[in-house]
């Protein structure tokens, strides 16, 4: 006796044999609310492409049919995805799947699906980064403190020749510290990820926040939070940190390959990093900035001669309070309006509506940030 999956089958099969397109029909054993994407060679692996959106037909049964006037290529590649890379499908072991290939142009194609990732997960332990930690207490001159700092150095750092970019993040102990109070962002398990879908490989510095004076430190000048001592932390990433890092670690030292990054009060200080420092800092990873702070953040420090070019990459969740998105939203407005600026600056702006204040969406987003400001050439 047939199921009502295998009846619904049938059923595509018996209308849709004799059409002059192709229909693919994909069954998958682990279903779930999320929507079934194909992307390909014909769409620039566009991953939520609604035109190649998947109609759920029943339980872990989707459809797709290509339109009268697709013009197919010679061979068509193409993966499914639940609207994102993160959210691609996997086999049943959690082994990344290679393109799939179709030369049908018409008829009807079966495909399969075992597993799909969420949040960019399951990882492969080989693909870690080397969590080397660089000191207990680097020391911080311009604040007369020390503090640790982490390296995270690809998996085959050792065994490559390779130069790297970087990215400088704070709040070290939110980004991979399994017993974070808060959570954390996961980032060595999405780098492994990345690596193993040969995405790329950056090193990432990680700096420790000072705890109860995390705020005075993050916060750059005279703001609603007082008078911070951002400007000298600045200085400390600019002037001491970073050239130590540049002397003991193969890297790509150049702006275009160095950026810097946080959530928060770590992103606004970061955005701070941008302004005042576009010489060693090309690429910025914003998520969720502190913007109440100081709203109309002075942007004469991008004055420069020769404007050279920045990207950034701005995230916000929806539920994180009543401001967050339009203070974002206004950032990336007045940047775009400044003059010399407006072939040089690229931004990515995204927006999670559903998204709260937390590590769990900052996780999610870091993968699709890093791949945006370091190994693709979009614009936004």
């Amino acid at each position: 006796m047939q199921t009502d999956q295998e009846n619904t089958i049938e059923d595509i099969e018996n209308k849709k044999i004799v059409e002059p397109q192709l229909n693919i029909i994909l069954t998958t054993d682990e279903d779930d609310e999320r929507p079934v994407y194909i992307s390909g060679n014909f769409n620039n692996w566009i991953t939520q492409d609604k035109k190649f959106e998947m109609e759920r037909v029943g339980q872990g049964l989707y459809h797709f049919k290509f339109a009268h006037d697709f013009s197919y290529p010679d061979e068509l590649l193409y993966k499914f995805t639940r609207g994102d890379w993160s959210e691609v499908e996997i086999d049943k072991f959690g082994n990344r799947t290679e393109n799939r290939s179709c030369k049908q142009k018409n008829g009807v194609r079966k495909e399969h699906v075992a597993k799909w990732r969420r949040n960019w997960l399951p990882f492969k332990s080989k693909f870690l980064p080397k969590v080397h930690l660089i000191s207990e207490e680097f020391e911080i001159p311009q604040l007369n403190k020390t503090r640790r700092v982490w390296a995270l150095l690809p998996y085959d750092y050792d065994t490559s020749t390779e130069t790297y970019p970087v990215l400088y993040l704070q709040d070290a102990q939110n980004l991979f510290n399994e017993k974070a109070q808060y959570g954390n962002w996961e980032i060595d398990k999405k780098l492994a990820v990345m690596a193993e879908y040969n995405i790329g490989k950056i090193i990432v510095i990680a700096v420790e926040h000072a705890e109860k004076e995390r705020i005075k430190e993050y916060n750059v000048g005279n703001t609603v939070l007082g008078n911070g001592q951002g400007k000298k932390y600045i200085r400390f990433l600019t002037d001491t940190l970073k050239p130590f890092v540049d002397e003991n670690f193969r890297t790509k030292p150049e702006r275009e390959f160095t950026g810097i990054g946080g959530s928060s009060m770590g992103g606004l200080v970061s955005i701070f990093s941008g302004i005042m420092y576009p010489e060693v800092f090309g690429k910025l990873m914003i998520f969720s900035p502190s913007l109440w702070v100081v709203p109309k953040i002075k942007l004469s420090f991008l004055d420069m001669d020769e404007p050279q070019d920045a990207r950034i990459y701005l995230y916000a969740g929806g539920d994180e309070s009543a401001t967050m998105i339009d203070h974002v939203k206004q950032f990336k407005k007045r940047l775009l309006k400044k003059e010399g600026y407006e072939d040089k600056m690229k931004i990515r702006l995204s927006i999670n509506m559903e998204g709260k204040h937390n590590e769990v969406y900052w996780s999610d987003e870091f993968p699709k940030a890093i791949e945006w400001l370091y190994f693709s050439d979009k614009n936004e």
